[in-house]
């Protein structure tokens, strides 16, 4: 009976470490250590990533999606990036895009982004990147930001006071 419930043990172990993704060897680098390690342990890596410099370089061959709440679009956003919303994502902005269209999504720090991604995916969207360390981190490389009249700004929405302190730059503004 013992040897029945350790290997049953045994197997359903190996079955929930085996359901869980690794990160990828080559993340894109991100200013802080310590915001990184809280980024491994808090995606799922579902949805491939793709690096604030990367996407500075090369914005114009991405439609840029902020799935954050209208709200926190408003502070501030990446300049270029469509408001696509989270709780109630707006599917008409994808009605006639092609399935291959290289899409870059993002929100505080990559969770919601990531869902939204896996949703995208399972719709067929084949082309589909999350934004690592998303606007928290475009902001701690000191990477332009706009508000919601398209002024520039130096505010970052940060969800919570409990995530502000992954906004490191000491000249952001945080508004929770």
């Amino acid at each position: 009976m013992r040897f029945s419930i350790s290997l049953i043990l045994i197997y359903s172990l190996f079955a929930l470490t085996s359901c869980a993704q690794a990160p990828p060897v080559n993340l894109p680098e991100v200013e802080s250590p310590a915001f990184s390690d809280k980024l491994e342990r808090l995606l799922n890596f579902s949805v491939p990533t793709i690096g604030v410099q990367e996407l500075a370089d090369a914005k114009d061959q991405y439609l840029i999606l902020d799935t954050r709440e209208k709200e926190e679009y408003d502070i501030s956003h990446i300049p270029a990036a469509k408001f696509a919303g989270y709780k109630n994502f707006d599917w008409a902005f994808l009605e006639n895009t092609p399935k291959d269209q290289a899409i870059v999504l993002y929100c505080s720090v990559g969770y919601r982004s990531e869902k939204i991604g896996e949703k995208l995916k399972d719709k067929g969207f084949t082309n589909v990147q999350n934004l690592y360390g998303s606007i928290f981190e475009w902001a701690n490389a000191d990477l332009p930001l706009i508000d919601g009249q398209g002024k520039e700004t130096k505010k970052v929405h940060t969800y919570s006071g409990r995530w502000a302190k992954w906004v490191e730059d000491g000249e952001l503004i945080k508004v929770w």
